[in-house]
């Protein structure tokens, strides 16, 4: 691939990669640990992630378990969890929160494939935004006599090739999620 529009390639695949993160933190009504990969909790007057300052495990299907290596972070992890848009009510026993997620319901399900659909078409802008200033850096080129009109031609084949390579991964990845999210 020619250096001059690997850079474009690379901000598709963060795009990807940026979606890939946004779908993670969709929950299925199953209990997933990194949907609290964005949660803080002041430890010691620092902001950690949960992961980083407990034991996070999923003893059963709907049910996220998170131990604390000191006692006295429960309420601060409660309160992130409370205070994140999670959408769920922590519960503890003095040593361990409990996060149980409740069964979806079909309503409830088709908006969070709304949802994603939404998310997916984001990204495939953010896709096509990308080509169309890899193409406005190829015909710079060739308007500054750079590279000729072949080489030119070349490279915008290039950039829709990589383009359309990564439109029909968002498409896949978005058509497993709503199949997970619809699935009972």
């Amino acid at each position: 691939m020619d250096s001059r529009i690997e850079i474009y390639e690379s901000k598709m695949k963060k795009s990807l990669e940026s979606l890939k993160e946004e779908y993670s933190t969709i929950r299925a009504g199953r209990a997933n640990p990194h949907l609290l990969d964005k949660l803080r909790v002041d430890y010691y007057g620092t902001p950690s992630p949960i992961q980083s300052v407990a034991n996070i495990s999923v003893p059963e299907a709907r049910i996220i378990q998170i131990q604390p290596w000191e006692s006295k972070l429960i309420k601060d992890i409660e309160k992130a969890i409370i205070v994140s848009d999670l959408g769920l009510t922590p519960s503890n026993d003095g040593k361990v929160i409990r996060l149980v997620f409740p069964e979806l319901t079909e309503e409830r399900r088709k908006e969070l494939v709304k949802d994603i659909k939404k998310r997916a078409e984001n990204a495939r802008v953010a896709v096509r935004n990308i080509r169309r200033d890899a193409n406005d850096t190829i015909k710079k080129l060739n308007k500054n006599s750079e590279i000729s009109e072949d080489e030119m031609k070349q490279l915008e084949e290039q950039v829709q090739k990589f383009t359309d390579k990564h439109i029909a991964d968002i498409d896949k990845l978005t058509e497993d999620k709503s199949k997970e999210i619809l699935t009972v």
